[in-house]
């Protein structure tokens, strides 16, 4: 099941975000293990250093958008793992308010000014540099730093991307076998795509059911991957067991580890009964690590497949689309030849409704967010919303509200409707839906969703409210 959400981890090159230890950080560049094989990139890169900017991810989009690959790294990157990477053309020195940390200021060690590459700095005043900036430069002044200065060729593209991600996982996966959490979601059927084209029957899908699914969701995977695309599809209904472990669980963060975990420990049940499965393949995608934390920012919320996963994970890892925006993981999926109503289908995060049957989870709150989530995205299909909005769901918290029914005092959930959009998933605003359609959609709800007697509209755009509730 989705694990929604670029990584060569046969390569030598050591990169900031290829491993994320179990508390959810980055690892430092020591910590992070190096495989056999080579990187072979077709695209030039420009590498952006952190040294505490919140706008990391807005330069490195601003940069793919101009056609040139780039990637975000630690400020304290050696020369050596700087040297190892392919095609540096250029190296940005991204400041910002997080610069101190632990009470000291992050910096870039002197000798990378000796490597040879042009450097540019932001708000990171260095006299090495080329030149000096204490905002992100204008587009005319980027595309001059990236194209004149350094020489890049704009050959960032998709089908360069597929090409060399085909390479890696060969080089990396070679003739063993490969168990991938299939939910049907858009991350995990992109990988599921990318997969079959590097390795094809060496990947087995297995599908988790964990109670935790949108409406019908579970029974439209098995037709969708197993009927129609004949994938090797495994179904396990494992309901029962993840909310055992859930039951009485309000904290969000501990959610997500309980459904990571217990994720990571099916998957383990179901290779065990298959030969020669070394690999457990993942959706990660460039936002979960982001939101998961690194050296110079805080953690917005762990990822269950950045800091969830066990301590003693028997897997090797595949994941593809580590370095994947979320629109470009639907661009790779159309350039893979998946239909567009799989590509751009409602993302669901990997927890699925447990993160929004909000505090402890119980099937009461459960079934009426299932059934109000239903509600929501037919009467959306019905308005063209589908196809407009990015994401649209709902959520019931764990308290009461007093109202009326048949002309008595109730005490019931109240179910909250959120509809936003977004490139990136990094910044969202709030979709202003009509009158009308919102008022059908209350109606229906009230009307059809049991222990339920008020529906409220989420007004919070991305920052400071996130895309979830938890």
């Amino acid at each position: 099941m989705g694990m929604e959400n670029y990584a060569d981890f046969t390569c030598k090159t050591v990169r900031f975000y290829d491993r994320i230890n179990k508390s959810g950080q980055a690892y430092t560049a020591g910590e992070r293990s190096t495989k056999e094989g080579e990187r072979n990139m077709k695209q030039d890169m420009i590498v952006i250093l952190d040294l505490g900017s919140t706008e990391n991810t807005v330069l490195a989009r601003q940069i793919r958008a101009l056609g040139v690959y780039s990637e975000i790294h630690p400020h304290d990157i050696t020369v050596q793992e700087l040297q190892a990477l392919d095609n540096v053309k250029g190296v940005i020195l991204n400041g910002g308010e997080n610069r101190v940390v632990d009470g000291a200021e992050v910096e870039v060690r002197p000798e990378l000014y000796q490597c040879g590459y042009p450097v540019i700095s932001i708000d990171y005043p260095q006299s090495q540099c080329e030149k000096q900036y204490q905002e992100l430069p204008e587009e005319t002044e980027l595309k001059a730093f990236v194209f004149d200065t350094c020489k890049a060729e704009p050959n960032w593209n998709m089908k360069n991307f597929i090409e060399d991600q085909v390479e890696l996982v060969r080089r990396q996966v070679g003739d063993r076998k490969v168990l991938l959490a299939l939910s049907g979601g858009v991350d995990s059927s992109v990988v599921a795509a990318l997969l079959i084209k590097a390795i094809g029957q060496q990947l087995t899908c297995v599908h988790v059911n964990h109670g935790l699914m949108r409406k019908n969701e579970s029974e439209s995977v098995v037709e969708v991957f197993r009927n129609q695309l004949h994938a090797n599809l495994i179904y396990v209904d494992a309901t029962e067991r993840f909310l055992g472990k859930l039951e009485n669980v309000a904290d969000p963060e501990q959610k997500r580890k309980i459904i990571g975990s217990e994720f990571i420990r099916v998957f383990e049940e179901e290779a065990r009964k298959l030969e020669g499965i070394d690999f457990l393949g993942q959706g990660t995608i460039y936002p979960d690590i982001i939101e998961s934390g690194t050296k110079t920012a805080k953690m917005v919320k762990s990822h269950h497949n950045v800091g969830g996963l066990p301590e003693d994970l028997k897997f090797e890892l595949v994941e593809p689309l580590k370095q994947l925006f979320k629109d470009e993981v639907r661009a790779c999926g159309i350039e893979l030849g998946l239909p567009a109503s799989m590509v751009y289908r409602q993302p669901f995060p990997g927890p699925g409704l447990g993160v929004r049957c909000l505090g402890a989870i119980t099937r009461d709150r459960l079934a009426a967010v299932r059934e109000s989530d239903a509600i929501l995205r037919e009467e959306f299909e019905k308005a063209g919303l589908d196809k407009k909005v990015w994401q649209y769901f709902t959520v019931v918290p764990d308290f009461k509200s007093v109202g009326m029914k048949n002309h008595a005092r109730c005490f019931e959930y109240m179910v909250i409707i959120r509809a936003i959009n977004t490139i990136d998933a990094m910044s969202a605003t709030i979709e202003r839906v009509d009158w009308d359609v919102l008022q059908k959609i209350t109606d229906r709800i009230l009307a059809e969703v049991e222990n339920v007697n008020r529906v409220c509209y989420d007004m919070s755009p991305k920052p400071p409210a996130t895309i979830e509730f938890e």
